[in-house]
């Protein structure tokens, strides 16, 4: 166990690499070893974690920088422990469902690039690392889209780049500042995360700080009014774009406020707490009224998932025990049952090339199975009682 957290972040990108030399025919099966695999490496890492330690585990630290305190730091705790499990276990099923037929070597190859960035963005405690991670991750994403996507691509593509690249580019030069800060404060350079956790920062600094990471966070989450590239990237994004997307590339925004703004920033999350939590209910409401008006399935399923979001902000802002772990439980139940839902419309989109509702009508006749599972799974996403999603909902609004 002493290596396993960088076994999990650069074994999908050591498989990427030799699948370059692996037959086509063989690409599909290669693809779901190497990501169950990877899943079963995060199940043995996750029987190893000690539930009752709440400090970082399984760290493991090596200077890159030294004159200016950059390392690759790792570890892992109770927050980043499920999300790297529902990251692997979203990749594992969206490579085992995928329907794509063209090109299919590079397409897995692409994804299985993809989950080493967002494994390495879960658990990475250095934030030169972790924005290095969170910049590559973008490049894979829109390689799927622009490669494989609708009639849009291009357009939705762009788009994307723009809005996630712009906010990040503003979060970085938090990063510099608060580590000249810290340097200030200290003598010496760092970017390690578990060092900036020491500092006592002016008021005013972390006003400024918080909204220099709320632009690389809101953009990625994306709350309201960031959130129009999403449904664009959702609406051109193959199947299996849209199950990464929605089930894991989101989540890293809220991940991001849970363990940069509110432990860095204190004072300015309180600060902030009502103005956030006024823009998560727009998200709300909002975008649940947007979702009520579209006509693909694809779209409500997209605009419905800005607005699971805004439950998830409004919990991490709540600033309490009940609300930051009911956001935690719902950005894994959202990642789970959004995921299955965008692969249940790559179903039949596979089988009539349409998207539209007015399309669809009686599939419990012929498609009882499929059905009896769709329904499920929008009663998760509604939030029933004793499904997956009621839980984090319940928690967050409480």
């Amino acid at each position: 166990m002493e290596h396993i957290l960088s076994i999990l972040i650069f074994f999908p990108a050591m498989a990427a690499t030799i699948g370059f030399i692996i037959e086509k025919d063989a690409m599909r099966t290669y693809g779901i070893v190497v990501t169950g695999i990877e899943f079963v490496l995060s199940l043995l890492m996750w029987y190893g974690f000690d539930g009752q330690n709440a400090g970082m585990q399984f760290t493991e630290f090596f200077p890159l920088i030294d004159s200016y305190g950059i390392s690759y730091s790792v570890g892992i705790d109770g927050i980043s422990l499920f999300l790297v499990l529902m990251t692997t276990f979203m990749t594992m099923i969206s490579l085992i469902g995928l329907s794509e037929k063209r090109d299919l070597k590079h397409l897995i190859i692409t994804v299985l690039f993809l989950e080493m960035t967002m494994v390495g963005v879960f658990l990475s405690l250095d934030a030169i690392v972790f924005y290095v991670f969170w910049e590559l991750s973008l490049v894979p994403m829109l390689y799927i889209i622009g490669a494989w996507g609708g009639k849009l691509r291009i357009y939705s593509t762009i788009k994307f780049f723009l809005y996630t690249f712009t906010g990040s580019l503003v979060m970085l030069v938090g990063m510099l500042y608060l580590a000249y800060v810290y340097f200030q404060t200290t003598g010496t350079w760092s970017f390690s995360l578990l060092d900036w956790n020491m500092l006592q920062l002016p008021f005013d600094m972390q006003l400024w700080l918080f909204v220099a990471f709320f632009a690389g966070f809101a953009i990625k989450v994306p709350m309201f009014p960031f959130h129009t590239w999403l449904p664009y990237a959702h609406g051109q994004a193959p199947t299996i774009g849209s199950v990464i997307l929605a089930a894991v590339l989101l989540k890293m925004g809220t991940y991001g406020f849970i363990r940069f703004s509110l432990p860095l920033f204190p004072d300015a999350s309180v600060y902030f707490m009502n103005y956030m939590a006024v823009l998560a209910l727009i998200a709300i409401v909002y975008t649940a009224m947007v979702a009520y008006a579209q006509e693909d399935i694809k779209q409500v399923i997209a605009y419905s998932s800005v607005s699971h979001m805004g439950v998830i902000i409004l919990g991490t802002f709540a600033l309490n025990v009940e609300g930051i772990g009911g956001s935690i439980f719902l950005m894994i139940s959202h990642g789970i049952v959004s995921g299955a839902l965008f692969m249940l419309v790559g179903v039949i989109y596979d089988r009539r090339h349409t998207k539209m509702i007015k399309d669809f009508g009686g599939l419990a006749l012929v498609m009882p199975k499929y059905a009896t599972i769709f329904g499920i799974m929008l009663m998760a996403s509604v939030g029933l009682p004793l499904t997956i999603g009621f839980v984090g909902e319940f928690l967050s609004l409480l």
